[in-house]
């Protein structure tokens, strides 16, 4: 990762958030999103896991099935992805760590079920653009982002009146 410097947050974003689209997973993975989303937030210049994640193996197997499923769709997108509307990038840094934490936050704690596929398609999203450099796919996957949260927050809004509901019955 040491070599990939800036370029390593987007990579290590990309690929927990495509693991964190699987059902069962999502919570490992969406716990891990936070480390590099604190650190981008901190303006660390590169990510660092902590020693007892670090060391961890991972089974290549999963990793590589994974990525095979990916690479055919991440070859479609990346032709249309280029450096465009270029950024700060401190800020930009700050801010896409900022969502990340945010949407992962809602990955996590959202009880409903499947509701982890969206705010880790638009993580995914935000890390190709951050990886790319393409401020205008990001401010589009910051507007997905926003819409997103939105939604989340009106549906969670909406089970809990009706689990109200539902205890006033009783």
């Amino acid at each position: 990762m040491g070599s990939l410097s800036d370029r390593s947050f987007g990579i290590i974003m990309l690929l927990l958030a495509l693991i964190a689209m699987a059902p069962g997973v999502s919570m490992i993975a969406g716990l891990l999103l936070m480390i590099p989303a604190v650190q981008m937030i901190a303006g660390r210049p590169a990510p660092v896991f902590p020693r007892f994640i670090a060391a961890r193996s991972f089974p290549t197997r999963h990793l590589a099935a994974l990525v095979q499923r990916a690479v055919p769709v991440l070859r479609y997108i990346e032709k249309e992805i280029h450096p465009r509307w270029p950024t700060p990038f401190e800020a930009t840094k700050r801010l896409v760590g900022i969502v990340v934490m945010i949407l992962n936050t809602t990955l996590l704690f959202t009880p409903i079920p499947l509701s982890n596929v969206l705010p880790a398609l638009v993580i995914a999203l935000i890390a190709l653009a951050y990886l790319e450099e393409d401020g205008l796919l990001l401010s589009i996957a910051l507007l997905d982002a926003l819409v997103v949260l939105t939604v989340e927050l009106v549906v969670v809004w909406e089970t809990v009146r009706g689990a109200k509901r539902i205890v006033g019955l009783w």
